[in-house]
């Protein structure tokens, strides 16, 4: 049986280590008979492009990476605010157009409500999501519809990551 391959979605790739992380949740895949996919496996030369140009042939190419997987798992830690990083959210979005099974984690336990200052509205006075879910209830219910969400409260740290991360590969298996 060929193993399932995995698209490894999150704000990951912005990290000072994102190589280090990338080849840790891969290999933690490779543990668990699955094949990871970072976004940075992609070898495409940039030199040439201008950076418009090259934003462009990155998506190209995580379109085609996504493509080529069974399923994704995503960081939907919050990241630069108080949801999930909007690049991850695309792609969940993409995957469920796809119906592929999604698969989340956060590593902020709390309602998504709860991480937005105010209590009905914010300081603009808009509404605030408020369904006692850890992100905007169309990325928990993609995570939902065909495979889950895992959310803990933990420092956010590489070591940590890895763990709800194998814990999300745990319940995949079983």
């Amino acid at each position: 049986m060929a193993q399932r391959s995995v698209y490894l979605a999150g704000p990951d790739v912005f990290w000072p280590n994102a190589d280090e992380l990338g080849a840790a949740k891969k290999k933690l895949c490779q543990q668990y008979g699955f094949s990871g996919h970072f976004p940075l496996d992609t070898e495409l030369d940039l030199s040439e492009l201008s950076p418009f140009e090259a934003g462009l042939a990155i998506f190209q190419a995580n379109i085609s990476l996504m493509d080529s997987c069974d399923l994704i798992i995503a960081n939907m830690t919050p990241f630069r605010g108080p949801s999930m990083d909007v690049g991850t959210a695309f792609e969940m979005g993409y995957i469920t157009a796809l119906k592929k099974p999604i698969w989340g984690y956060s590593l902020d336990g709390r309602v998504y409500s709860d991480r937005v200052e105010g209590t009905t509205s914010d300081a603009d006075g808009f509404s605030i999501e408020s369904f006692a879910m850890a992100d905007n209830l169309m990325m928990v219910g993609a995570a939902d519809q065909l495979g889950g969400l895992l959310t803990e409260t933990l420092p956010e740290n590489m070591a940590n990551h890895l763990h709800v991360f194998e814990q999300i590969l745990k319940q995949i298996k079983s």
